[in-house]
């Protein structure tokens, strides 16, 4: 009886998850290791981590779920869909923009997915007292807490983490958020998920700045959504060129996939792309103060990088537009009180009018005290920009 009941929990569970926008829902065994791979400690032993100091800190509560929360038995791994409704590489031909990743382009999905997964789990646990199973508990999770989410939907059947290192599924290609329930319900849990990248390696040649050393290996050093959203550090000169106009993450990797032909655009209303977030003019968005910066990325995962972060981000893609009209905007940041934001301005200046850089740089070193901003003007001057 208790063994049928928690099936049609399940069922309940699964019904209820598509009623609230979730395109697919698996159950995992919460006692399995998922570090077992050895993934994780090899990405951490390389330092391939970079500057992310959370990843060794939390490597072991990573390894099980149990070490996280005790009680937990069963794990209800969900899936939102957030497709494009055209093609994301398309902006990479357009250099007076700036090409915003596509889970970036619409409110963050941590708003959207954590309310819903709330209420599913509320529900949940209701619905088990009603059916005479007892009292549980349940915790929901959305990158909050060191928690393997892309393996965890593996082991729950979503679909398998492909050569790029992120969850594929046959039935929605690479566009997928995660969201997970720990509960102490033990539910009946789900095949997990089969490899099917065989021996394609479209991910790993797509990749602008050669971040996948091998198969299911990434450096995240060389990553150039981890050099323009996670690193606070200076961006190496040697990533730079490579980036283009990648302004905010990157989904080349994602992209290519050619199980994205089962790919559907987002149909949740929160997660369809701000018309403005599509192909953003980078002569307005390198005009942003910080007012500005926090009323345009209002709600958007953007917000979180910071304003000095993100204008100079927009100034490398600025410096490889080759656009002349990008020069005056540029040149404004010179005098711009972030010096990373001064420092991404030397180079990008650099990269548009290497006559003006170098009239420029005698009067600018003599007035300039941050070292990191010296040290591009005197790239600049040895021709090592």
């Amino acid at each position: 009886m208790t063994a049928a009941a928690l099936a049609t929990l399940k069922d309940f569970a699964r019904e209820d998850a598509a009623r609230l926008g979730f395109a697919a829902l698996g159950v995992a065994d919460a006692s399995g290791n998922l570090l077992a791979s050895g993934r994780l400690e090899e990405f951490v032993e390389k330092g391939r981590h970079g500057t992310m100091g959370w990843m060794p800190e939390t490597l072991d509560r990573r390894r099980s779920p149990m070490d996280l929360w005790p009680g937990v038995r069963s794990i209800l791994v969900l899936a939102m869909n957030y497709g494009p409704d055209e093609d994301p590489l398309e902006i990479l031909e357009r250099p007076d923009r700036g090409a915003i990743s596509v889970y970036a382009r619409h409110r963050d999905y941590h708003d959207v997915i954590k309310g819903r997964l709330k209420e599913l789990a509320g529900r949940l646990v209701a619905r088990a007292r009603q059916s005479g199973l007892g009292e549980h508990d349940a915790k929901v999770f959305v990158d909050t807490a060191p928690i393997m989410e892309k393996p965890l939907g593996e082991l729950a059947g979503l679909g398998w983490q492909g050569k790029h290192t992120n969850l594929l599924s046959r039935d929605f290609g690479s566009w997928l958020f995660l969201g997970s329930i720990f509960t102490t319900l033990d539910l009946p849990p789900d095949e997990a998920g089969d490899d099917r990248c065989g021996s394609c390696r479209a991910c790993l040649d797509a990749c602008p700045t050669d971040a996948f050393p091998a198969p299911y290996q990434l450096d995240a050093r060389r990553c150039i959504s981890y050099l323009t959203i996670e690193t606070k550090a200076v961006i190496p000169r040697e990533f730079r060129t490579a980036m283009g106009n990648r302004i905010y993450g990157c989904d080349d990797c994602l992209a290519v996939c050619p199980w994205n032909k089962f790919a559907q655009a987002a149909s949740e209303a929160k997660l369809v792309a701000r018309e403005e977030l599509k192909a953003p003019k980078l002569d307005q968005l390198l005009g942003l103060d910080d007012a500005a910066f926090r009323a345009l990325f209002s709600g958007s995962p953007i917000k979180r990088i910071g304003r000095d972060k993100f204008v100079s981000n927009c100034l490398i893609a600025a410096g490889n537009s080759g656009l002349s009209a990008l020069l005056a905007p540029v040149v404004a940041r010179l005098g711009d009180a972030a010096p990373l934001v001064r420092a991404m301005a030397v180079w990008a200046l650099w990269r548009l009018d290497r006559g003006e850089a170098l009239r420029l740089s005698s009067a600018a070193l003599d007035n300039e005290k941050d070292e990191t901003v010296r040290s591009e003007w005197h790239a600049l001057e040895e021709g090592k920009v």
